[in-house]
């Protein structure tokens, strides 16, 4: 009997998938580990791999959407077992192949490199850059390209050794599953076969053929492009953006963009308003100072301002719970874990990656998930699990210099908090003036769910564990 190949329960809530790509045909002969199919559901996409050898029997076509369970295909593994003892069966010699013919061998095989499935809801991907040209010989294991999606950037790695083909030019953006080039497994570059010894044979029959020189006038003539020629051709045009002295146009990243419509959407659909306050610096940094050495031998991290605020705002979510909650619909959903998002910039953009159950850690922890998080936005290794789920961001603009901004928010959170650089500014302290290190602190929220009062107690709960850290010890 035929295995059945099923469309796999993919977790709660989901009854249906689609089948998004075959990547074995109707007919094919498949081996047990193969990747068959990539089933994609409205939360997540999965790989779907053979549990047997055999023939494949496609039962449900690329596009279709099926409810969980539903059988997509077949393998029979006696027609598999009947065509090995076919081919193992001696029979007449062939001829010998033709030399245009493709050879059958594993070391004339033909790999495909195909952009991988990315996660939740990424439906495409940008070929950012090329690590190897066109007919370059490739090691297992080398590095060919970076892909960038909305969230993430990744790099696909060489599966066997042999000659890169480039398909897909840097700059395009693709599908999921998109074969962007292909690997001859064992062939040899035609740059390093290339022999040495004809370059000056060549160039003694150049010399030898005196080429009376050109006109200044039929020179420039010729080196004007025909564009009108150069469209009419088959051939194909390079028109990647030119800078012309004023201006420079360029194509936007898939990253740049997702930031643009998640920041439009979140004006659009909430009612975002902003409260500001102030805390006295002045505590924080002399607690900073008397301990700084002491922390750094024990825990192999720096004691920073982030981990204050952090577990400043998990006080204030506790506090004042309508700020840790969010809308769906016509439901509030209240949330009672603490996960905090927080804003890193990078050259491609700004990331939000997000620090998990900040109540359980201390603030050793927080401070190496935030310079974990950093390495990983600078090398361009976020994964899309690092961005998801928080609750709450901090977004530090203080770090650039900024005095005052009004923060926008993360959807579908309610609250976002703003920091930013620290002044030495003259306050009143018990009827005297003093000069005292302030920072302007801003709450942006969604005012159809946090009503102002609660906004400002949410605020004055973070400026008073910053001005008092050892509330922050006693949870107060």
């Amino acid at each position: 009997m035929p295995t059945q190949v099923k469309v796999p329960a993919a977790g709660e809530s989901i009854t249906s998938a689609n089948v998004a790509n075959w990547h074995k045909k109707d007919g094919d002969t498949v081996e047990k580990g193969d990747v068959l199919v990539t089933i994609e559901t409205d939360k997540v996409s999965n790989e779907l791999v053979a549990d047997v050898g055999g023939l494949l029997k496609v039962l449900v076509k690329e596009g279709e959407e099926v409810a969980i369970g539903t059988v997509i295909a077949e393998i029979d593994e006696s027609k598999a077992a009947a065509s090995n003892e076919t081919s193992s069966a001696p029979s007449e010699p062939k001829a010998a192949p033709a030399a245009s013919e493709p050879a059958t061998s594993a070391e004339g095989k033909v790999i495909e490199v195909k952009v991988p499935a990315a996660g939740e809801s990424i439906t495409s991907a940008n070929v950012a850059a090329w690590r190897k040209r066109d007919g370059d010989s490739v090691s297992k294991g080398e590095v060919l390209v970076t892909l960038e999606t909305d969230k993430v950037s990744t790099e696909l790695e060489s599966e066997e050794s042999g000659v890169l083909e480039i398909i897909v030019p840097e700059g395009e953006e693709v599908s999921i599953g998109t074969v962007i080039a292909r690997i001859t497994v064992g062939a040899t570059s035609a740059k390093a076969t290339e022999k040495p010894a004809e370059k000056p044979a060549a160039a003694a029959e150049t010399k030898a053929a005196p080429v009376e020189s050109p006109k200044p006038a039929a020179a420039a003539e010729k080196a004007k492009p025909d564009f009108g020629a150069l469209l009419a051709s088959k051939e194909k045009v390079d028109l990647t953006p030119v800078s012309e002295g004023r201006t420079t146009r360029k194509k936007m990243s898939m990253l740049r963009r997702k930031i643009a419509t998640h920041l439009v959407n979140a004006q659009q659909t909430a009612a975002i308003l902003t409260t500001f306050n102030e805390a006295d610096m002045s505590a924080v940094m002399n607690l900073r100072k008397e301990v700084q050495d002491e922390f750094i031998k024990k825990h192999g991290v720096k004691l920073g301002f982030m981990s204050f605020f952090v577990k400043a705002v998990v006080q204030a979510l506790k506090d004042v719970p309508a700020v840790n909650a969010q809308i769906e619909g016509t439901d509030i959903v209240e949330n009672h874990f603490y996960d905090v998002g927080v804003a890193i910039g990078t050259e491609k953009g700004l990331v939000v990656p997000v620090l998990r159950d900040c109540d359980e850690k201390g603030f050793a922890e927080i401070e190496k998930d935030i310079l974990d998080y950093a390495g990983k936005a600078r090398d361009g290794k976020m994964q899309i699990e690092d961005l998801q789920g928080g609750v709450f961001t901090i977004s530090n603009g203080g770090t650039y210099g900024s005095l005052l901004s009004t923060p926008i928010l993360n959807p579908p959170q309610s609250g976002i908090l703003g920091m930013h650089t620290i002044q030495q500014r003259p306050v009143a302290v018990n009827g005297k003036v003093e000069i005292r290190p302030m920072m302007y602190l801003a709450l942006s929220y969604d005012h159809r769910l946090v009503d102002g009062k609660e906004a400002v107690t949410f605020l004055i709960r973070i400026k008073d564990c910053i001005e008092n850290p050892t509330r922050l010890l006693l949870e107060m």
